[in-house]
Parts: C-alpha cells; sequence; structure tokens
C-alpha cells in the first residue's frame, strides 16, 4: 500500500475551466491514470505499455549511475579490451520501439515519448509543445491508436 509520501497535492484545471485541489500518486504513470479514470481504452493503454516497455528494454532512457556491467578499456594485458554488446533482445527491442514510433507517424511521436516513455503529464506535454490546452489528451488517442495497430493489439 502507498504511504502518504507516495502523494502529491496539484491544482489543476478541470474540463470545466474550474480549478480544483487534487491529490495524485507520484509512482502512477500517466498512461495508467488516464486508463484508471476511463479516458482510454485497455486496447490504448496496452499498446502503451508496449511501447514503454520496448523503450526500457532498448535501454534508451537516460542513465543516471555509471554502467558497472562493462570494464573500463585496457591499457595493458590485465583489463577488458572490448566493452559489452547489447544482447539481442536489446536490440529487437529498440528495433520495435522504432518502427512502432515511425507508424504513429512524425506528428505523433512527441506526445507518445512524453507521456508514454518520459511519463510526463498531458498538461506539462501541452506547454512544452506549445499545444492548447485539453489537446495532448486527444493527439495521444490517435498515436496510440497507430501503436496498437503496430503492436497488434485487440
Amino acid at each position: 500500500m502507498p504511504t502518504a509520501a507516495s502523494y502529491v497535492d496539484q491544482t489543476i484545471e478541470d474540463p470545466e475551466g474550474t480549478m480544483q485541489q487534487v491529490r495524485v500518486h507520484i509512482g502512477e504513470s500517466p498512461l495508467l491514470w488516464l486508463y484508471a479514470r476511463g479516458h482510454l481504452t485497455e486496447r490504448l493503454y496496452l499498446a502503451g505499455e508496449r511501447l514503454r516497455e520496448d523503450w526500457e528494454r532498448a535501454g534508451l532512457g537516460a542513465r543516471v549511475t555509471m554502467a558497472w556491467d562493462t570494464a573500463p578499456p585496457s591499457r595493458g594485458h590485465r583489463g577488458a579490451a572490448v566493452a559489452a554488446t547489447p544482447g539481442h533482445a536489446q536490440i529487437a527491442a529498440k528495433d520495435h520501439f522504432h518502427a512502432a514510433m515511425d507508424r504513429a507517424g512524425p506528428g505523433l511521436k512527441d506526445i507518445l515519448w512524453r507521456v508514454v516513455c518520459a511519463g510526463e503529464g498531458l498538461g506539462a506535454a501541452e506547454k512544452a509543445l506549445g499545444w492548447p490546452t485539453r489537446a495532448a489528451k486527444l493527439v495521444l488517442t490517435f498515436a496510440l491508436e497507430h501503436v496498437a495497430d503496430y503492436y497488434r493489439v485487440r
């Protein structure tokens, strides 16, 4: 069960334009938040989760720590001469991720990456992309439809 520290209070604008104070679970992804509240169908949610999983498996996220699984280049005959190469699963995940993003198209990749992979909220994504309020949810559903077709999610 999440602790009280797992929640944060935020002020948001509801669809009628009224400002409301809401409590948000900070461990919940924006995609799960939309699905849990009925804004996404199960098909679109599953497609987004599959895209996120491929992104994570491919190791495309920013690294925040040292890569301890590789040795530094050798200066003599003691250390490893070559760094470890990505495995087949990582390469396949990267190929799937890029193919799914290409299927979504150039106008939809930004919102997919921001919300699904980076975990950015819709409001923050709209602001960063310079979009009008409440545009991100509609565009995200279009993008997820393409991704669901790519992954053949029923």
